[in-house]
């Protein structure tokens, strides 16, 4: 399959020469010997001109492997609950992008949670937008797009420990990116309370932490799935820190603080 892009145009700028003049603007530079050899990041997914920012500064802060596994949540709803597209290419605005059939392949082994699936990815917009970002950065970039939709934490237990083993077999650095927003349409004092709870946890690495702190304060991160199951797998592979690159809400861009959504950029190592 040759999937066409779903939101360009629409959460970032279609054309090649504007889009590649954007993520100039939003990608800040980094010297190379400051850069962290991440396990994982979690990287918001909202129009560039709300989250781009704490997408640009965190991708910035990590050394990008040629090799990248994407976990977004379903907003959709449609296809396999564990969607992997595991062989094609995607047609970006900056051009195409290998899917990683190797890794999928063994995805698909080590997991018997995760379905082939490449219908679920056509409209969903949470992996495509991280998408430019690895290419303005790391031009050879392959591809692993998973879509994670809810359930409990032993699911995303059992499928970080799967993605773990996958990675490991492997045997080359693959970094995992986590595309997840925090709290959606609170004011901006509550948004920012709640969502404070959970980057505790994610700092702590603390995955159960994080999911039921989560489920229980009822905050409305749409990527808690993918964010759990990162941090499952980034402890499995021995990350020992998490970093805060930036967190923000839309009323940075907007000027609304009435009804905000929350953006966070961290970086797993």
């Amino acid at each position: 399959m040759i999937r066409s892009p779903a939101v360009a145009g629409q959460f970032y700028v279609s054309d090649p020469t504007a889009l590649t003049s954007n993520l100039q603007e939003l990608v800040p530079t980094v010297p190379e010997a400051e850069k962290i050899a991440a396990l994982a990041i979690i990287s918001p997914h909202a129009g560039y001109m709300y989250s781009g920012k704490v997408a640009g500064e965190t991708f910035a802060k990590v050394i990008i492997p040629q090799d990248v596994l994407i976990l977004g949540p379903n907003h959709h709803a449609k296809g396999s609950p564990l969607a992997l597209m595991a062989k094609g290419e995607w047609d970006m605005p900056l051009g195409r992008v290998p899917i990683n059939e190797e890794l999928g392949a063994l995805l698909l082994e080590e997991s018997k949670q995760i379905e082939e699936d490449d219908q679920a990815h056509r409209l969903e917009h949470s992996l495509e937008v991280q998408v430019p970002f690895l290419q303005f950065l790391r031009p050879d970039v392959t591809i692993s797009p998973l879509m994670v939709a809810r359930g409990t934490y032993d699911v995303c237990k059992t499928l970080g420990t799967a993605i773990a083993r996958a990675i490991k077999r492997y045997g080359k650095p693959v970094l995992i990116v986590a595309s997840s927003d925090m709290t959606h349409y609170e004011p901006r004092q509550s948004a920012t309370t709640k969502d404070r709870l959970a980057l505790t946890k994610i700092d702590a690495l603390d995955p159960e932490g994080l999911y039921k702190i989560v489920v229980n304060n009822r905050i409305s991160m749409c990527g808690i799935m993918p964010t759990t199951v990162a941090l499952v797998a980034a402890l499995a592979l021995g990350a020992t820190e998490a970093e805060l690159i930036r967190y923000t809400d839309s009323g940075e861009a907007s000027g609304d603080t009435r009804q905000v959504v929350g953006y966070a950029g961290v970086v797993v190592y």
